[in-house]
Parts: C-alpha cells; structure tokens; sequence
C-alpha cells in the first residue's frame, strides 16, 4: 500500500485475487478554485486521505489478521489511525516495509508470510 493505492488480496482460491481501493485525487478544478490557498489545499487533501484510511479500516476489520506491507510509511499512519480509532481489536495486524512489487511478487509476500506456499512461487 501507498498513500493513494491500497491493494487488498484474500486467500479465496488460486488465483489469488486484488481489489484495489484508491484515493480520489483533489481535481484540478478545486484546486484552482482554491487560488493560492494552501490551507485549504492541504485540508482537503488531508480529508481525502481520511476518506481513504476509513475506506481500508472498514475492510480491515472484517479479518482475524492483516499484514500491511510496502515501500512508504502509509501502512504506518493507517495503524496509528487504527489503533487510535478502535483501540485494541480482535483484528491482528502487522506491518513490513517492502520494496515496490509486481501483483505476482506481492502474491508470493503474502502466501510466503502466511506459510502458503505455491508451486508457482518456487
């Protein structure tokens, strides 16, 4: 995950599956409409963003454990605002910095992560 892409993979069958759940960008209009306003540029980014993390967090709690992974510290901001909004949940959640991935490498993080292992991962 990132600050603008989350992708989200369910161990539902091979193949595995990816939904991706993306941040709506601020248009160009508004910010032009904006002016040279930067408060309100960046409240509304920061809006954005919350928009996004309550998005994921509605996913997130459907699960016993989670594993956020990649290579910015958006996994990061998203478990404070986890921890800070829920507490202490049923939901085991873990986080790993890793490098930008391809879908298949992501794949292979995550069946490896969980101990499932993929003849076409070998």
């Amino acid at each position: 995950m990132d600050h603008a892409n989350a992708h989200l993979m369910e161990f539902t069958g091979d193949p595995m599956m990816t939904k991706t759940i993306e941040l709506k960008p601020l248009s160009e209009e508004k910010v032009y409409g904006f002016g040279r306003n930067e408060i309100m540029i960046h409240n509304k980014e920061q809006h954005l963003q919350s928009e996004y993390f309550k998005k994921l967090t509605k996913v997130i709690m459907k699960y016993e454990h989670v594993l956020l992974f990649g290579p910015t510290e958006a996994k990061v901001e998203l478990l404070n605002s986890l921890v800070k909004k829920l507490g202490l949940s049923k939901t085991k959640i873990e986080v790993k910095q890793t490098d930008k991935m391809t879908e298949n490498q992501q794949h292979a993080f995550v069946r490896k992560y969980f101990g499932v292992v993929n003849e076409k991962d070998l």
